[in-house]
Order: structure tokens, then C-alpha cells, then sequence
């Protein structure tokens, strides 16, 4: 089959598709889906890099989120059948032609969604709800601010975060992706390349500060929310897309008695899997009412799974970023 192959750690601009990766056989609690749209995230580029926490065995297929048709089931899978269309995350193996998924991971998706929303649903919006709703359980009526609000994880946030009743503010590295976030349900967005973020989110709060602030990019973001979060506020880690981890002044925690929360999804998989089948039906039920949708700004062809890589690495992607194997 024809998939993107890494034998070294390399950078995206160096992906390059084989045209003879031998189809993978699924084990007898697998389930062997043909591929229609793979999600590509930030966290593929770490992996390739070498710099993600998990690292795999050289060779090996980047890609963490498909959707697709079930063409095969082991022998002791009872979740789904050949031929239900399915979106599923996996450790890795998603940039090919088809990829062999635990059955625990494979999600039988509703009637209505099309693959590329099945593609584009599973990891950003999971760590979004899990961050707003286990993590930080923010309430109706509180203020959230998302950092990169039109990226993927940070528009499942707004979403997410307005559906559950928050007041959102977020921000974006130009005034065409502050409009993206506005119009996926951003109260206000503010160029935080042109503008002083910090003091137009304390005038929208009254000089009180945000309650949760979703920050995906660390560095100087990070190191500004401390100066705009509410007294009692959380402070969430998700990541640290600018490439800075920060380091934390600790008497600003004590002053404010904020919280600094961490959210490393993946670790769900293995530590507390019940929680995501848990998110996953709450997913569902905001998709059905229509709150919740998945924004694709681009697709590529797998042959191009460096193009797609590079364009969230450069940031100018909004939403998801998908292949169409």
C-alpha cells in the first residue's frame, strides 16, 4: 500500500510517500480500516522530529486520527463490522492507505458525519473536552480565554466552551483568524501580534481577568496570561506550539491563588480509557444539536503529507488540516 514511511527523524519538508509498505494484518482485537481522510496534528510534526513523548520504532507511519470504512475484524472484536464507517485514534499509522486500530479506539460515527469531520474530530476536540470539562470544569457564565483560537485544539475549545455555556474570548496571530474565531463563537478576538491582549481581556472582564485560559502555546503567551487571569482562576497547559516551555513564577500562583493545570490526553488511553467512550458520547450529543463542528480550512493527497505538515508548522492553517489517502 502507499504510506508515508520515516526511517530517521527528519523535518516535515523531508516526508516523502512509498508506494510498497506491506498492508498491515490485524491482530485478533483489531479492527483493519481502509483510510478516507487522515487528521493531521502539531503533534505529528513533534513525533517526526524526534521530539514528541512518545517515540516509535524506526520505520514507522506518522499520523494519530483516521476515518474510514471497516474492510476487516479480528476474531475477537465485537464493536463493529465490515463495512460501518468509523473514525479512530491510534498511536500511529494513520498517513497510509489503511491502518489497523484497536478495537477500543475505533468510534462508529453518526449517520450524518462525512469522513473529513470523522477525521477532524477525534483528538482535537477530545482534549478540548476533556480540558473544559474534566480538567477545569468551567461553568456557565465564566469567562474562558483560548490562545490560538483558530487552530484546531483552539477552535474545539471555543465550541466546546460556548456550548457549555462560557463567555469566550480568544486570541490569533491575524485579524483574518481572529474572524475565524469569532465567527466559531468568540465573543471578541484580539490580534496578539498587533494589539495588547492583556489589557482588552481585562476591559471585557471588568479589570477581573479571564477564569480559564486555554494556552497551546506556551512561551510569552504563557508567561502574559499570568498577568490576565482572574483571581481563582486556572491556568490550563496543553502544549507548547511556539516551541518555549515557560517557567512558572510561583509567587503569582500563591498572590492570585490561581490553579496550573496540565492536560496530556494521550495518557487517558492508558490510564482512565472510560473517560473518552464518557467524552466521546457528550461529543456526539453537541454534534447532533449542531454546537459542535470541525473547520477544514485544508486538504491534501497523501503524497503531500509534507505540504500539510508545513502548514501547521508555519501556522497559517486555521482548524484541521486533513490527507485524503
Amino acid at each position: 500500500m502507499r504510506a508515508i514511511l520515516v526511517s530517521g527523524w527528519c523535518e516535515p519538508r523531508d516526508l516523502k510517500i512509498s508506494e510498497e509498505v506491506p498492508e498491515p494484518e490485524p491482530a485478533a482485537d483489531q479492527v483493519l480500516i481502509d483510510i478516507r481522510a487522515a487528521g493531521c496534528n502539531f503533534a505529528d510534526i513533534l513525533m517526526v522530529q524526534g521530539k514528541y513523548q512518545v517515540c516509535p520504532p524506526f520505520p514507522f507511519i506518522p499520523g494519530a486520527e483516521v476515518a474510514g470504512v471497516v474492510r476487516q475484524v479480528g476474531a475477537d472484536v465485537t464493536t463493529c463490522s465490515p463495512g460501518d464507517r468509523v473514525f479512530a485514534m491510534v498511536p500511529w499509522g494513520g498517513f497510509a492507505g489503511a491502518v489497523a486500530a484497536a478495537q477500543g479506539s475505533v468510534v462508529r460515527m453518526p449517520p450524518r458525519m462525512s469522513f473529513e469531520h470523522g477525521a477532524g474530530f477525534g483528538v482535537v476536540y477530545q482534549t478540548s473536552y476533556f480540558a473544559l470539562v474534566y480538567r477545569t470544569a468551567i461553568q456557565p457564565g465564566e469567562t474562558l480565554l483560548v490562545h490560538a483560537a483558530a487552530g484546531g485544539v483552539g477552535l474545539a475549545a471555543v465550541q466546546i466552551g460556548k456550548a457549555l455555556g462560557a463567555r469566550v474570548l480568544g486570541t490569533a496571530g491575524s485579524a483574518e483568524k481572529c474572524e475565524v474565531a469569532r465567527r466559531n463563537g468568540c465573543e471578541e478576538a484580539y490580534d496578539y501580534t498587533a494589539e495588547d491582549w492583556v489589557e482588552r481581556v481585562k476591559a471585557a472582564t471588568d479589570g477581573r481577568g479571564a477564569d480559564v485560559i486555554y494556552d497551546s502555546v506556551g512561551g510569552e503567551i504563557f508567561d502574559r496570561s499570568m498577568k490576565s487571569i482572574a483571581f481563582g482562576g486556572r491556568l490550563l497547559v496543553i502544549g507548547f506550539a511556539s516551541g518555549q516551555i515557560p517557567s512558572v513564577q510561583l509567587n503569582r500562583v500563591l498572590l492570585k491563588n490561581i490553579s496550573l493545570i496540565g492536560l496530556h490526553w494521550g495518557a487517558y488511553m492508558q490510564h482512565d480509557p472510560s473517560r473518552i467512550s464518557a467524552a466521546t458520547q457528550g461529543l456526539f450529543e453537541m454534534y447532533e444539536r449542531g454546537q459542535i463542528q470541525p473547520v477544514v480550512s485544508a486538504t491534501f493527497p497523501l503524497a503531500q503529507a509534507d505540504k500539510a505538515l508545513e502548514e501547521i508548522g508555519s501556522r497559517r492553517s486555521v482548524g484541521k488540516v486533513l490527507l485524503i489517502p
